[in-house]
């Protein structure tokens, strides 16, 4: 019988503190106080502030003057660079993963969809976001490059570090963002050329980066 190791504390303070990061629970800006993070995780303040700069190595806090640590503002140039890169990513993969798609997986893509409307009808952003990638995640996972499939993962994991809380998207961008995503899943369903895939598949992420730079307040 193998024995559970359970996380030390610095690992511990670690893992909850990026959860709350990455779910939003404390936004870009919020500001971190060490001992009172220690007495909620009951803890010493040593574990926190090791937590801490190892979450600074990952972009995730920022140490602001006369602020101590924050969580790291929404950097939107990181943002328009890394969805660039993801949206041809994305689509490579995807249009590999197409050739055999296999048919029975179609239904759980609908099903994802039809959790993305439910989503947006309960104006969960959130849990939006989260829908959305596993939907993409499901499109290209039959793609056997792995060293793209490995570049990807990092892609997304950079987004999650420069992103604003919950999606980016704004409702009207959403909603269409759903229209692709049933087109999609035809495309898959049909075996379209991966061509043609691929670019669907770019521009459907694109089309979310050209939003959000419609509808950004105009300086």
């Amino acid at each position: 019988m193998k024995t559970q190791h359970k996380p030390n504390k610095q690992q511990y303070a670690y893992q909850v503190i990026r959860s709350r990061i990455l779910d939003g629970r404390y936004p870009p800006g919020h500001k971190l106080v060490i001992d009172q993070l220690a007495r909620e995780l009951q803890t010493s303040a040593i574990p926190v502030r090791e937590a801490i700069r190892l979450l600074e190595a990952d972009s995730l806090i920022s140490f602001k003057p006369y602020s101590g640590a924050i969580v790291t503002p929404f950097d939107e140039q990181a943002y328009l660079e890394t969805l660039s890169v993801l949206a041809v990513l994305e689509g490579f993969a995807t249009a590999e993963s197409s050739t055999h798609f296999p048919h029975e997986k179609l239904e759980d893509l609908r099903a994802y969809t039809r959790l993305m409307e439910d989503a947006l009808d309960e104006l969960d952003f959130s849990l939006f976001s989260n829908y959305n990638k596993e939907f993409h995640k499901l499109t290209y996972q039959y793609c056997t490059n792995q060293f793209l499939m490995e570049q990807i993962h990092s892609t997304w994991e950079r987004l999650g570090t420069v992103r604003k809380q919950g999606t980016t998207m704004k409702p009207s961008r959403m909603k269409r963002s759903i229209a692709e995503h049933y087109q999609l899943i035809e495309m898959l369903e049909k075996r379209e050329d991966p061509k043609t895939i691929e670019t669907f598949t770019r521009n459907h992420k694109l089309n979310t980066l050209k939003a959000f730079l419609e509808e950004k307040p105009q300086k």
